[in-house]
């Protein structure tokens, strides 16, 4: 292992992101996008036989190097903690205030991408395999990004990010049970009614439980620890937990993410989940600002890659640059037309600019959407011109609803801006 080139590769990418996300900011758009771009440029500067991302060490190849590696590593676990930092400003009860209309957005904004996808690979190749990946691409929100828009305007005690953030986690369920079976019918042929039946079992079970551990078993432990507090001595008494918070908070966090990942759920789930198992005593316990510098550190990581991702070079054939078009404005289109008539069906109380931030909101594809691709080229069920309409998609979704989302925003809260 070259520690050097690795520390160097880390100095360099980080300061470029901040650079990039300050620039974004100071014209009032939201800094990830900065760090985005600037993926997208560190991963298309090519001078001869010179490239950015040689000197860095990185190789994106079939074979990656040691280097991205540790980028992809870092980035990963900067999307699992701004998730949970998300959840631990989103308590449980707050969030089934909003269930129904949470559970009716994502669910109509699931079908709706899913079946346009479908239809559309079928009338442009009629391979089944194609469509059905397309649709599973579709489907899927990155609440990783509209967390961050949320997080930086400082929105999230609104109706609107409320039912935005549960539609998501509910999305990411649905959705990933959808590529499970996607996956198992490409490869296999079929799938088995009792594997969908357990997929969709875990996902709701494990939900489910974290919920109602939020609701009944949290309290009941912090009680006994806070009892046990009183009766020690006053000079004994400490913070109360038995454990630094912070500590309690990292092993949650990535405690949970794990068993998401072990069950076949996106790890950024049961993040989010653990995050919302302590978020009645977050404040108390001073964990959104113990959290923070850690998100600062690994989220720039993961929004470098997903623009690192993006082969500016895949758009030089004329039909593969058409495809990536059409792909593009029907995923806008379904995931914001689904989403505001879920909106509307879910919560008759919601007024027309709350609808329009919903739509715009669950809108962003990012890493979901270049997960479902990778899968299958992979699987050998997505053709290299589907695969980089994609990924196009989802970086070009993730880039132009962020600020469509904020505007959205603060039409309707005027003193909400980018922070």
């Amino acid at each position: 292992m070259d520690f050097g080139s690795i520390l160097l590769m880390l100095v360099v990418l980080f300061v470029l992101a901040a650079i990039g996300s300050k620039i974004f900011t100071h014209f009032g758009i939201p800094g990830l996008i900065g760090e985005i771009i600037v993926g997208v440029i560190i991963a298309n500067l090519v001078i001869g036989d010179w490239s950015f991302l040689g000197m860095l060490g990185i190789d994106m190849g079939n074979d990656p190097s040691q280097n991205y590696d540790i980028l992809t590593l870092f980035a990963e676990l900067g999307v699992v903690f701004l998730l949970f930092s998300i959840g631990l400003e989103t308590k449980a009860r707050e969030l089934l205030s909003v269930g129904k209309a949470a559970m009716t957005v994502a669910t109509i904004g699931v079908l709706v991408p899913l079946a346009a996808g479908f239809v559309l690979m079928i009338a442009y190749d009629g391979n089944i395999h194609h469509a059905l990946f397309l649709g599973a691409a579709l489907v899927a929100t990155s609440v990783g990004i509209t967390a961050r828009v949320i997080k930086d305007m400082k929105v999230l005690d609104t109706k609107e990010a409320k039912i935005i953030i549960g539609a998501a986690v509910i999305d990411d369920v649905e959705g990933m049970v959808i590529l499970a079976i996607v996956v198992g019918m490409t490869s296999y042929g079929e799938m088995s009614v009792s594997n969908i039946a357990l997929i969709a079992t875990e996902a709701i079970v494990f939900v489910a439980v974290s919920i109602a551990a939020a609701l009944w078993v949290v309290p009941k432990i912090y009680e006994y620890f806070r009892k046990r507090k009183e009766s020690r001595p006053a000079k004994n008494k400490g913070s109360g937990l038995g454990v630094n918070a912070l500590i309690l908070a990292i092993v949650v966090c990535l405690g949970f993410s794990w068993l998401a990942d072990m069950i076949g759920l996106a790890a950024i789930i049961g993040a989010f989940l653990g995050g919302m198992l302590l978020a009645e005593y977050a404040h108390e316990w001073n964990l959104g600002e113990r959290i923070e510098p850690i998100t600062t550190l690994f989220i720039s990581f993961f929004f470098l890659n997903v623009g690192m991702k993006v082969d500016l070079g895949s758009l030089a054939s004329v039909s593969a640059a058409s495809l990536a078009v059409v792909v593009i404005l029907v995923a806008i289109a379904t995931k914001y037309f689904g989403c505001s008539i879920g909106a509307r069906l879910g919560d008759k109380s919601l007024s027309k600019e709350s609808r329009n931030i919903i739509g715009f909101g669950m809108v962003p594809r990012g890493e979901v959407g270049i997960i479902v691709a990778a899968i299958g080229l992979a699987t050998g069920a997505m053709s290299s011109e589907l695969y980089g309409a994609v990924i196009i998609m989802a970086v070009t979704t993730t880039i132009i609803a962020p600020p469509i989302f904020a505007w959205a925003f603060a039409k309707k809260y005027p003193h909400c801006k980018i922070a």
